[in-house]
Protein backbone atom coordinates (compact mmCIF):
# COMPACT_ATOMS: atom_id res chain seq x y z
CA UNK A 1 0.00 0.00 0.00
CA UNK A 2 2.78 2.28 0.60
CA UNK A 3 4.70 1.66 -2.71
CA UNK A 4 1.01 2.53 -4.35
CA UNK A 5 0.75 5.73 -2.10
CA UNK A 6 4.09 6.91 -3.52
CA UNK A 7 3.21 6.26 -6.68
CA UNK A 8 -0.33 8.07 -7.23
CA UNK A 9 1.74 11.24 -5.02
CA UNK A 10 4.87 10.79 -7.87
CA UNK A 11 1.62 10.76 -10.62
CA UNK A 12 -0.14 13.97 -9.39
CA UNK A 13 3.23 15.93 -8.46
CA UNK A 14 3.71 14.94 -12.57
CA UNK A 15 0.66 17.33 -13.40
CA UNK A 16 2.62 20.50 -12.00
CA UNK A 17 5.51 21.95 -14.20
CA UNK A 18 6.58 24.49 -12.33
CA UNK A 19 6.60 22.77 -8.90
CA UNK A 20 8.53 19.88 -10.21
CA UNK A 21 11.19 22.41 -11.97
CA UNK A 22 11.37 24.24 -8.46
CA UNK A 23 11.58 21.68 -6.60
CA UNK A 24 12.39 18.39 -8.30
CA UNK A 25 14.30 19.69 -10.93
CA UNK A 26 16.78 22.13 -9.97
CA UNK A 27 16.00 20.98 -6.18
CA UNK A 28 16.45 17.48 -4.80
CA UNK A 29 17.76 15.99 -8.71
CA UNK A 30 20.59 17.83 -8.56
CA UNK A 31 21.65 16.19 -5.66
CA UNK A 32 20.41 12.58 -6.57
CA UNK A 33 22.09 12.66 -9.62
CA UNK A 34 25.83 13.76 -8.10
CA UNK A 35 25.18 11.49 -5.47
CA UNK A 36 25.02 8.16 -7.74
CA UNK A 37 27.67 9.86 -10.00
CA UNK A 38 29.94 10.21 -7.22
CA UNK A 39 28.80 6.21 -5.89
CA UNK A 40 29.52 5.06 -9.30
CA UNK A 41 31.56 7.35 -11.04
CA UNK A 42 34.72 5.89 -10.14
CA UNK A 43 33.91 2.00 -11.72
CA UNK A 44 35.58 1.79 -14.96
CA UNK A 45 33.16 -0.26 -16.23
CA UNK A 46 29.34 0.76 -16.72
CA UNK A 47 27.69 -0.48 -13.71
CA UNK A 48 24.32 0.18 -15.11
CA UNK A 49 25.08 -2.37 -17.82
CA UNK A 50 25.28 -4.87 -15.61
CA UNK A 51 21.97 -3.98 -13.91
CA UNK A 52 20.43 -4.12 -17.28
CA UNK A 53 22.31 -7.76 -18.22
CA UNK A 54 21.16 -8.96 -14.42
CA UNK A 55 17.67 -7.80 -14.94
CA UNK A 56 17.85 -9.06 -18.81
CA UNK A 57 18.71 -12.56 -17.50
CA UNK A 58 16.36 -12.63 -14.36
CA UNK A 59 13.79 -11.75 -17.28
CA UNK A 60 14.43 -14.21 -19.54
CA UNK A 61 14.72 -17.23 -16.78
CA UNK A 62 11.43 -16.76 -15.38
CA UNK A 63 9.68 -16.20 -18.69
CA UNK A 64 11.00 -19.79 -19.26
CA UNK A 65 10.22 -21.21 -15.93
CA UNK A 66 6.23 -19.86 -16.61
CA UNK A 67 6.72 -21.25 -20.20
CA UNK A 68 7.14 -24.54 -18.72
CA UNK A 69 4.58 -24.55 -15.44
CA UNK A 70 1.86 -23.99 -18.61
CA UNK A 71 3.06 -26.94 -20.60
CA UNK A 72 3.38 -28.83 -17.42
CA UNK A 73 -0.35 -27.79 -16.19
CA UNK A 74 1.23 -26.75 -12.72
CA UNK A 75 -0.60 -23.08 -13.04
CA UNK A 76 -3.76 -22.43 -10.85
CA UNK A 77 -5.32 -19.84 -9.37
CA UNK A 78 -3.33 -18.97 -5.98
CA UNK A 79 -0.05 -19.35 -8.44
CA UNK A 80 -1.30 -17.04 -10.66
CA UNK A 81 -2.21 -14.68 -8.03
CA UNK A 82 1.10 -14.72 -6.71
CA UNK A 83 2.56 -14.62 -10.28
CA UNK A 84 1.27 -11.28 -10.91
CA UNK A 85 0.94 -10.02 -7.51
CA UNK A 86 5.00 -9.83 -7.83
CA UNK A 87 4.86 -8.28 -11.24
CA UNK A 88 3.03 -5.50 -9.74
CA UNK A 89 5.35 -5.47 -6.67
CA UNK A 90 8.61 -5.13 -9.16
CA UNK A 91 6.92 -2.60 -11.35
CA UNK A 92 5.32 -0.18 -8.55
CA UNK A 93 9.41 -0.20 -7.48
CA UNK A 94 10.33 0.49 -10.96
CA UNK A 95 8.03 3.36 -11.25
CA UNK A 96 9.00 5.14 -8.10
CA UNK A 97 12.79 4.29 -8.69
CA UNK A 98 12.64 5.57 -11.93
CA UNK A 99 10.75 8.68 -11.64
CA UNK A 100 12.75 9.81 -7.95
CA UNK A 101 16.35 9.12 -9.45
CA UNK A 102 15.19 10.66 -12.94
CA UNK A 103 11.75 10.49 -14.71
CA UNK A 104 9.89 13.49 -13.23
CA UNK A 105 12.20 15.78 -15.33
CA UNK A 106 10.27 14.69 -18.16
CA UNK A 107 7.38 17.10 -16.51
CA UNK A 108 9.71 19.95 -15.88
CA UNK A 109 9.35 23.23 -17.66
CA UNK A 110 13.08 22.49 -18.90
CA UNK A 111 15.13 24.29 -21.18
CA UNK A 112 13.29 26.82 -23.04
CA UNK A 113 12.41 28.43 -19.98
CA UNK A 114 15.93 28.45 -18.15
CA UNK A 115 16.99 30.70 -21.51
CA UNK A 116 13.53 31.93 -21.78
CA UNK A 117 12.95 30.82 -25.52
CA UNK A 118 10.31 31.21 -27.57
CA UNK A 119 9.67 28.09 -29.40
CA UNK A 120 7.31 28.29 -32.13
CA UNK A 121 6.38 26.06 -34.91
CA UNK A 122 8.46 27.63 -37.74
CA UNK A 123 8.06 28.23 -41.22
CA UNK A 124 9.79 26.30 -44.19
CA UNK A 125 11.49 30.13 -44.74
CA UNK A 126 13.12 29.86 -41.64
CA UNK A 127 14.03 26.19 -41.60
CA UNK A 128 15.87 26.71 -45.17
CA UNK A 129 17.86 29.93 -43.03
CA UNK A 130 18.84 28.20 -40.57
CA UNK A 131 19.61 24.98 -42.46
CA UNK A 132 21.95 27.81 -44.58
CA UNK A 133 23.56 28.75 -41.20
CA UNK A 134 24.35 25.27 -40.57
CA UNK A 135 25.64 24.48 -43.65
CA UNK A 136 28.39 27.60 -43.52
CA UNK A 137 28.98 26.33 -39.90
CA UNK A 138 30.40 22.74 -41.35
CA UNK A 139 31.86 24.01 -44.07
CA UNK A 140 34.12 26.10 -42.16
CA UNK A 141 34.75 24.13 -39.33
CA UNK A 142 35.57 20.54 -42.19
CA UNK A 143 39.41 20.81 -42.09
CA UNK A 144 39.65 21.87 -38.79
CA UNK A 145 37.69 19.50 -37.35
CA UNK A 146 39.43 16.87 -39.23
CA UNK A 147 42.75 17.47 -37.22
CA UNK A 148 41.42 16.78 -34.11
CA UNK A 149 39.63 14.44 -34.76
CA UNK A 150 41.92 11.33 -34.54
CA UNK A 151 42.63 11.57 -30.96
CA UNK A 152 38.98 11.29 -30.20
CA UNK A 153 39.48 7.79 -30.64
CA UNK A 154 40.98 7.33 -27.30
CA UNK A 155 38.07 7.09 -24.88
CA UNK A 156 39.41 8.92 -22.36
CA UNK A 157 40.30 12.11 -24.42
CA UNK A 158 36.70 12.11 -26.03
CA UNK A 159 34.76 11.42 -22.29
CA UNK A 160 37.39 14.24 -20.69
CA UNK A 161 37.19 17.10 -23.68
CA UNK A 162 33.31 16.32 -23.49
CA UNK A 163 33.05 17.14 -20.17
CA UNK A 164 35.43 20.53 -20.40
CA UNK A 165 32.27 21.24 -23.22
CA UNK A 166 30.66 22.04 -20.11
CA UNK A 167 33.13 23.61 -18.45
CA UNK A 168 33.29 26.02 -20.65
CA UNK A 169 28.91 26.25 -21.29
CA UNK A 170 29.01 26.74 -17.50
CA UNK A 171 30.96 30.34 -17.71
CA UNK A 172 28.09 31.52 -19.55
CA UNK A 173 25.56 29.53 -18.02
CA UNK A 174 25.21 28.55 -14.22
CA UNK A 175 22.61 26.03 -14.77
CA UNK A 176 24.98 23.92 -17.10
CA UNK A 177 27.31 23.27 -13.86
CA UNK A 178 28.32 19.56 -14.39
CA UNK A 179 30.08 18.26 -11.14
CA UNK A 180 31.51 14.82 -10.31
CA UNK A 181 30.96 13.52 -13.92
CA UNK A 182 30.57 9.48 -15.02
CA UNK A 183 30.66 9.33 -18.42
CA UNK A 184 31.48 5.42 -19.84
CA UNK A 185 31.78 3.38 -23.14
CA UNK A 186 28.81 1.06 -23.14
CA UNK A 187 29.30 -2.69 -22.59
CA UNK A 188 26.42 -3.40 -25.28
CA UNK A 189 28.19 -0.57 -27.83
CA UNK A 190 28.42 -3.72 -30.51
CA UNK A 191 24.62 -4.38 -29.69
CA UNK A 192 23.92 -0.78 -30.23
CA UNK A 193 24.60 -0.94 -33.45
CA UNK A 194 22.09 -3.67 -34.51
CA UNK A 195 19.40 -1.83 -32.60
CA UNK A 196 20.49 1.43 -33.88
CA UNK A 197 21.43 3.58 -31.05
CA UNK A 198 24.77 5.61 -30.46
CA UNK A 199 24.17 6.27 -26.64
CA UNK A 200 22.03 6.25 -23.55
CA UNK A 201 21.30 7.09 -20.23
CA UNK A 202 20.74 5.11 -17.28
CA UNK A 203 18.24 6.39 -15.01
CA UNK A 204 19.12 4.39 -11.93
CA UNK A 205 22.93 4.76 -11.76
CA UNK A 206 22.77 8.10 -13.26
CA UNK A 207 25.55 7.04 -15.33
CA UNK A 208 25.78 8.15 -19.55
CA UNK A 209 26.73 5.45 -21.90
CA UNK A 210 28.27 5.94 -25.52
CA UNK A 211 28.49 3.70 -27.96
CA UNK A 212 31.81 4.49 -29.12
CA UNK A 213 31.54 1.70 -32.40
CA UNK A 214 29.77 4.42 -34.61
CA UNK A 215 31.91 6.76 -36.83
CA UNK A 216 34.34 8.95 -34.44
CA UNK A 217 32.55 12.15 -35.81
CA UNK A 218 29.21 11.38 -34.28
CA UNK A 219 30.52 10.56 -30.72
CA UNK A 220 31.19 14.11 -29.57
CA UNK A 221 27.92 15.30 -29.73
CA UNK A 222 26.34 11.95 -28.30
CA UNK A 223 28.36 12.35 -25.25
CA UNK A 224 27.30 16.09 -25.07
CA UNK A 225 23.66 14.94 -25.56
CA UNK A 226 23.94 12.09 -22.57
CA UNK A 227 26.02 14.60 -20.41
CA UNK A 228 22.70 16.65 -21.26
CA UNK A 229 20.44 13.79 -19.86
CA UNK A 230 22.42 13.40 -16.35
CA UNK A 231 21.95 17.45 -15.80
CA UNK A 232 17.86 16.56 -15.47
CA UNK A 233 17.20 16.83 -19.52
CA UNK A 234 15.03 14.47 -20.37
CA UNK A 235 13.36 14.96 -23.34
CA UNK A 236 15.30 14.29 -26.16
CA UNK A 237 14.78 17.89 -28.02
CA UNK A 238 16.23 19.42 -24.63
CA UNK A 239 19.18 16.98 -24.70
CA UNK A 240 20.07 17.15 -28.27
CA UNK A 241 19.73 21.45 -27.38
CA UNK A 242 22.03 21.18 -24.63
CA UNK A 243 24.68 18.56 -26.16
CA UNK A 244 24.83 21.75 -29.50
CA UNK A 245 25.08 24.70 -26.78
CA UNK A 246 28.00 22.64 -24.87
CA UNK A 247 29.52 21.27 -27.97
CA UNK A 248 29.69 25.02 -29.14
CA UNK A 249 31.15 26.30 -26.72
CA UNK A 250 34.01 23.95 -26.40
CA UNK A 251 36.57 25.37 -28.72
CA UNK A 252 37.17 21.86 -30.20
CA UNK A 253 36.36 22.07 -34.05
CA UNK A 254 35.94 18.53 -34.11
CA UNK A 255 32.89 18.93 -31.50
CA UNK A 256 31.46 21.33 -32.72
CA UNK A 257 31.85 19.57 -36.38
CA UNK A 258 30.13 16.96 -34.58
CA UNK A 259 27.01 19.61 -33.10
CA UNK A 260 26.27 21.07 -36.41
CA UNK A 261 26.55 17.74 -38.59
CA UNK A 262 23.64 16.28 -36.47
CA UNK A 263 21.29 19.25 -36.55
CA UNK A 264 22.36 19.49 -40.40
CA UNK A 265 20.63 15.52 -40.30
CA UNK A 266 17.69 16.87 -38.13
CA UNK A 267 16.90 20.02 -40.45
CA UNK A 268 17.67 18.79 -43.73
CA UNK A 269 15.29 15.57 -42.90
CA UNK A 270 12.64 17.68 -42.26
CA UNK A 271 13.26 20.34 -45.10
CA UNK A 272 13.20 16.72 -47.54
CA UNK A 273 9.90 16.15 -46.13
CA UNK A 274 8.05 19.87 -46.85
CA UNK A 275 10.20 20.61 -49.70
CA UNK A 276 12.99 18.50 -51.39
CA UNK A 277 13.71 20.79 -54.26
CA UNK A 278 15.34 23.25 -51.41
CA UNK A 279 17.49 21.26 -50.13
CA UNK A 280 19.50 20.02 -52.99
CA UNK A 281 21.07 23.17 -53.65
CA UNK A 282 22.09 22.94 -49.69
CA UNK A 283 23.32 19.49 -49.79
CA UNK A 284 25.68 19.81 -53.25
CA UNK A 285 27.20 23.24 -50.99
CA UNK A 286 28.68 20.75 -48.45
CA UNK A 287 32.71 20.05 -49.05
CA UNK A 288 33.31 16.73 -50.58
CA UNK A 289 34.54 15.33 -47.52
CA UNK A 290 31.81 16.23 -45.34
CA UNK A 291 29.24 14.49 -47.75
CA UNK A 292 31.20 11.83 -47.99
CA UNK A 293 31.13 11.60 -43.49
CA UNK A 294 27.23 11.10 -44.79
CA UNK A 295 27.71 8.74 -46.93
CA UNK A 296 29.88 6.79 -44.60
CA UNK A 297 27.71 7.16 -41.89
CA UNK A 298 24.52 5.75 -44.26
CA UNK A 299 26.72 2.89 -45.23
CA UNK A 300 27.42 2.09 -41.29
CA UNK A 301 23.92 2.12 -40.65
CA UNK A 302 23.30 -0.21 -43.31
CA UNK A 303 25.62 -2.70 -42.42
CA UNK A 304 24.00 -3.63 -39.50
CA UNK A 305 20.62 -3.59 -40.46
CA UNK A 306 17.97 -6.15 -39.24
CA UNK A 307 14.24 -7.28 -38.83
CA UNK A 308 14.53 -6.14 -34.80
CA UNK A 309 15.94 -2.49 -35.51
CA UNK A 310 12.07 -1.28 -36.12
CA UNK A 311 10.58 -3.17 -33.77
CA UNK A 312 13.38 -1.46 -31.31
CA UNK A 313 12.33 1.61 -32.23
CA UNK A 314 8.76 1.49 -32.76
CA UNK A 315 8.60 0.40 -28.78
CA UNK A 316 10.94 3.22 -27.90
CA UNK A 317 9.02 5.24 -29.77
CA UNK A 318 5.98 4.67 -27.33
CA UNK A 319 7.98 5.19 -24.61
CA UNK A 320 8.45 8.55 -25.67
CA UNK A 321 4.95 9.01 -26.28
CA UNK A 322 4.45 7.89 -22.75
CA UNK A 323 7.02 10.50 -21.58
CA UNK A 324 5.15 14.16 -22.84
CA UNK A 325 6.92 13.16 -26.44
CA UNK A 326 3.94 12.53 -28.74
CA UNK A 327 6.41 12.62 -31.58
CA UNK A 328 8.04 9.82 -30.68
CA UNK A 329 11.25 9.32 -32.39
CA UNK A 330 10.80 12.14 -34.28
CA UNK A 331 11.14 14.25 -30.81
CA UNK A 332 14.68 14.19 -31.38
CA UNK A 333 13.85 16.52 -34.42
CA UNK A 334 12.45 19.22 -32.77
CA UNK A 335 15.86 20.08 -31.34
CA UNK A 336 15.63 22.76 -34.43
CA UNK A 337 12.95 24.24 -33.37
CA UNK A 338 14.81 25.26 -30.29
CA UNK A 339 17.32 25.93 -32.56
CA UNK A 340 15.37 29.08 -34.49
CA UNK A 341 14.48 30.30 -31.63
CA UNK A 342 17.74 30.69 -30.12
CA UNK A 343 18.84 32.35 -33.39
CA UNK A 344 15.92 34.71 -33.17
CA UNK A 345 17.02 35.61 -29.64
CA UNK A 346 20.91 35.49 -30.40
CA UNK A 347 21.74 36.34 -33.31
CA UNK A 348 24.24 33.60 -33.98
CA UNK A 349 24.32 29.63 -33.92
Amino acid sequence: MILIAVAVLIKLFSFFPDAVEKYYSTGLYPFIARFLRLLLGWIPFSFGDVLYAIAGIYLLTKTISFIKKIFRKQINKQYLFYFFKKIIFIALIVYVVFNLFWGLNYDRKGVAYQLNLDIKKYSTEELTEILKLIVVKMNNLDSASRLERNELKTKHILFSKSIDSYTNLKKENNIFGYPSPSVKPSIFSYAGDYLGFTGYYNPFSGEAQVNTTVPVFVQPFTTCHEIGHQLGYAKENEANFAGYLSAKASGNAAFQYSAYFDLYLYAAKELYFRDSTLLVPLRESLKPSIRKDYRDLRLFYKKYENPFEPIINKMYGRYLKANQQPQGIMSYNEVIAWLIAYYKKTGEI
